[in-house]
């Protein structure tokens, strides 16, 4: 499926679920979803302002968090990461895995048949009623590889020092 095709795809799930849950759809909202549905880059709240400020000059960050928050209800995007500060938005609901950069941050979906095919541990049911299973690759990406990681030796060619790297807690 081509890129347009699959963004065509999304905004007509995205009309239908707006439909079917009575939610007006206003110019801010179908660009919010246009934003994250048309992204590989599953851009955070912050960075959908900053593009959206262009077109929206009003529109405000609590308003695209409010906006993302409802998609999320709707099973049209999903949150990724561990807090809702810095929080990043996925519009692809199909099964698929993340690889994280634990460096720069960048997401990118992948799809690996053997992990879409497991199942929800029993064990987690002793927390409570468990409804969706992610699975997310953390890693270094490859533009990362190719720069130094901060205090490694120039003629340093080894793995990346895991203190050298800047986690996000």
């Amino acid at each position: 499926m081509t890129k347009r095709e699959t963004l065509n795809v999304r905004l007509e799930r995205f009309y239908a679920e707006a439909r079917k849950a009575g939610l007006r759809i206003t110019p801010q909202r179908l660009a919010i979803f246009k934003l994250v549905a048309g992204s590989v880059s599953h851009p955070g709240a912050e960075e959908i302002h900053r593009q959206l400020r262009r077109s929206f000059p009003m529109i405000s960050l609590d308003t695209v968090y409010r906006t993302l928050w409802k998609l999320a209800d709707l099973g049209l995007v999903s949150a990724l990461g561990q807090e809702r500060i810095q929080l990043r938005f996925d519009a692809n609901q199909n099964r698929h895995q993340h690889f994280t950069c634990k460096r720069c941050g960048l997401i990118r979906d992948f799809t690996n048949a053997r992990l879409s095919a497991l199942g929800i541990p029993s064990e987690a049911a002793q927390f409570g009623q468990a409804e969706d299973l992610r699975v997310e690759v953390r890693g270094v990406c490859s533009a990362c590889l190719r720069k130094k990681a901060p205090g490694e030796g120039k003629n340093n060619n080894s793995k990346p020092k895991t203190s050298s790297i800047r986690r996000r807690t």
